[in-house]
């Protein structure tokens, strides 16, 4: 029995009126209260032919990102089970409720370089559910996997639609020090009168330069059709760098950069002329105590081309914020 908690307090000096941080953010997404973001309790099993994991949550990233989910789904955190379908090569067969494969910052923050999620991360996948075929190669540098999904991040299938959907990922680990991934989606959003195809790609790098120092670098790329049938398609675009350095034995500092560009709003609608095209910045500083707990300070900036946001009730294009948090694994 494993578990993780994590609370955190965010000041958003646009002063959201009814204290929720703006619609595209799902985690630490509470205005100028200490809250948790999330915290679970989880079982776990393994034999070396069977495995299941059963993970129940709470928090305001369960409130924000499983509002779409009836009844008590919405505290499912992770609910899976998996067999080895081959004695000899590390093939496994799981179905159930798992993590995204796509993105590589998780619900876990303290599992994340910085403590708030990119953009491209919160409007991606968190979850999943259906069933995927896992191979890992006997070195264990390489490791494919082929997903039947219900749709995107959705427990249960959309209303009305009829249509499964699917994704691949290709992980490589070629030494300890570096890593890399490509991961896509393919699936149709909406009933199946007006559904329309989405097909997204994420790619990402980690690289550990020295003991001390390491660069994440991803692109995200998406299309969807613009009308049913059309063979015209709208894209979301999104790179992300970000840079880590552990000064000390319990003290680290990281800076990201990011851009996101969705023009016509298919995964974030502003209403504007230019969509929302927004680029931020954020600088954190960590530091940790003991092995399983982390104390944590991220200031950060949106500016966006259009004035997305708002202040006291008018409209501006800049976001910025302070957030804090307390992370305990055990």
């Amino acid at each position: 029995m494993t578990g993780y908690a994590e609370l955190y307090y965010g000041f958003d000096f646009n002063r959201p009126a009814d204290n929720n941080r703006p619609g595209f953010v799902y985690s630490h997404n509470r205005h100028n209260e200490v809250n948790l973001n999330l915290g679970f309790i989880k079982a776990n099993y393994d034999n070396g032919m069977l495995r299941a994991n059963l993970a129940l949550m709470a928090g305001t990233y369960a409130n924000a990102n499983l509002a779409a989910e009836p009844g008590v789904l919405k505290n499912v955190f992770e609910a899976n089970a998996g067999i080895k379908v081959s004695k000899t090569a590390n093939l496994w067969l799981d179905a159930g409720i798992f993590s995204s494969h796509i993105g590589f910052e998780s619900a876990i923050s303290k599992d994340c370089w910085v403590l708030t999620r990119n953009i491209a991360s919160e409007n991606t996948p968190y979850y999943e559910s259906g069933a995927k075929l896992t191979y890992t190669t006997t070195d264990g540098k390489l490791t494919l996997t082929g997903l039947y999904l219900n749709g995107w991040q959705r427990i249960n299938r959309q209303n009305a639609n009829s249509k499964p959907a699917g994704g691949l990922q290709v992980y490589y680990k070629p030494t300890d020090k570096i890593t890399l991934n490509y991961s896509n989606y393919l699936g149709t959003e909406g009933a199946d009168t007006v559904r329309l195809r989405r097909f997204y790609n994420n790619f990402y790098g980690i690289f550990q330069l020295t003991n001390s120092f390491g660069i994440t670098a991803g692109f995200d790329y998406g299309i969807q059709q613009q009308a049913k049938g059309s063979s015209d398609y709208y894209n979301v675009i999104s790179p992300v760098a970000i840079a880590r350095y552990q000064f000390a034995s319990k003290w680290a500092v990281a800076g990201r950069v990011e851009y996101y560009k969705d023009k016509n709003g298919v995964l974030i609608a502003t209403g504007t002329p230019n969509g929302f095209k927004t680029t931020g910045y954020s600088l954190n500083l960590d530091y940790a105590p003991i092995p399983n707990a982390l104390l944590r300070l991220e200031g950060k900036v949106y500016d966006s081309k259009d004035a997305v946001f708002t202040r006291l009730g008018n409209p501006v294009n800049t976001n910025p914020l302070i957030t804090a948090s307390m992370a305990v694994s055990f």
